[in-house]
């Protein structure tokens, strides 16, 4: 008998659990923190869940002019049993509660969370990304982003480009060469100037300097890291022109099969220094910076053949490790290693 009444208790109670969940109220399965917190938004504002906008958006001003801290005034009939903290705490409710269900999307989640209460983290989910979410469209910084990562590359460009040509202008073989070409000219074989016009020898030298400087720039072709800036290499431009340069690689990539591989062709000069940079493994403009005299030394030891390359590439660390072996600053460097370099730092005693 023991065990009927035992079952009967487990039955009875069970029927109250269950009747209490189902006279529960719906606000107590609201999430603190989250929206309106315990209460709801609609009975804040005082409207039905199918009211559209327009009554929201109605209900909203009524009670924003009622319970603004401005227009608040003790003694009021409508606010007899409100203080000012209470008045305001209310306003900001009833901006959360219209925040929340002016928007589309985020009422959407709000209502879902009312029918789905037992999916706390999928609410805490939705509402933190979509308060935490950048309120400035993506594309929009990503397009800002690039344009300003693009106006400091080129100039960036412009300046090591003038400081390339600074260099070269002192140097003595580009400037006698400058030198003659202006005398050539007539740009520094103008007659010495009189009365008003006479210019100080200071202002004559700069003029001269900034000839020497323009002759260079127009007669001498700067290749590698100091070229002259060119827009289509800027990152904006890169990034518009990308399709035409991925469509011309295809259409390189797939000729270069048919004649190389298919056709057997012999490597032309122009294919013969891409398998050497290649081989390398030297950017474009790296490779660019190079002598045409070194550049003909590797065509002349067929560079672009793999088995080639290997044995230059040996060659040249062998002759590396001779010129460290017998260069004094080398050397120099080793014997502070040996005897000062790391691991043999000592503190002075105050």
């Amino acid at each position: 008998m023991a065990a009927p009444i035992e079952f009967l208790r487990f039955m009875k109670r069970t029927n109250i659990l269950l009747l209490l969940a189902l006279l529960i109220p719906s606000a107590t399965a609201l999430i603190n923190g989250l929206y309106c917190g315990t209460e709801i938004c609609y009975d804040v504002l005082g409207v039905t869940r199918e009211a559209t906008k327009s009554e929201i958006a109605r209900a909203y001003r009524q009670l924003a002019r009622k319970y603004h801290p401005d227009r608040f005034r003790v003694g009021d009939p409508a606010l007899a049993d409100e203080t000012p903290e209470s008045a305001h705490q209310k306003f900001l409710l009833v901006a959360t509660a219209y925040e929340t269900l002016k928007d589309e999307d985020s009422r959407k989640d709000y209502d879902y969370m009312l029918d789905h209460p037992e999916e706390y983290y999928s609410h805490y989910y939705a509402y933190y990304s979509r308060r935490l979410a950048p309120k400035v469209d993506v594309r929009i910084v990503i397009l800002v982003t690039v344009c300003a990562i693009s106006v400091f590359q080129y100039y960036s460009w412009w300046s090591s480009y003038n400081e390339a040509i600074n260099y070269l202008s002192t140097v003595p073989k580009y400037r006698i060469q400058a030198t003659e070409l202006a005398k050539q000219q007539g740009l520094l074989n103008r007659t010495k100037e009189k009365g008003k016009n006479r210019r100080s020898k200071e202002e004559i030298r700069e003029e001269e300097e900034e000839i020497i400087r323009d002759i260079i720039k127009n007669k001498i072709d700067i290749k590698g890291g100091y070229q002259k800036p060119n827009v289509l290499d800027i990152l904006l431009c890169k990034i518009i022109l990308f399709p035409y340069y991925f469509c011309t690689y295809v259409v390189w990539y797939a000729s270069w099969i048919y004649r190389f591989t298919i056709c057997r062709e012999e490597y032309g000069e122009q294919e013969k220094l891409y398998l050497i940079r290649r081989n390398m493994k030297m950017s474009q403009a790296q490779f660019d910076s190079l002598e045409d005299l070194q550049k003909e030394t590797f065509l002349e030891r067929q560079l672009w053949i793999r088995e080639n390359y290997e044995v230059y590439k040996e060659e040249q660390e062998e002759e590396m490790k001779v010129k460290m072996a017998v260069d004094p600053r080398w050397k120099r460097y080793r014997r502070w290693m040996k005897n000062e370099g790391p691991g043999r730092l000592t503190f002075i005693d105050d």
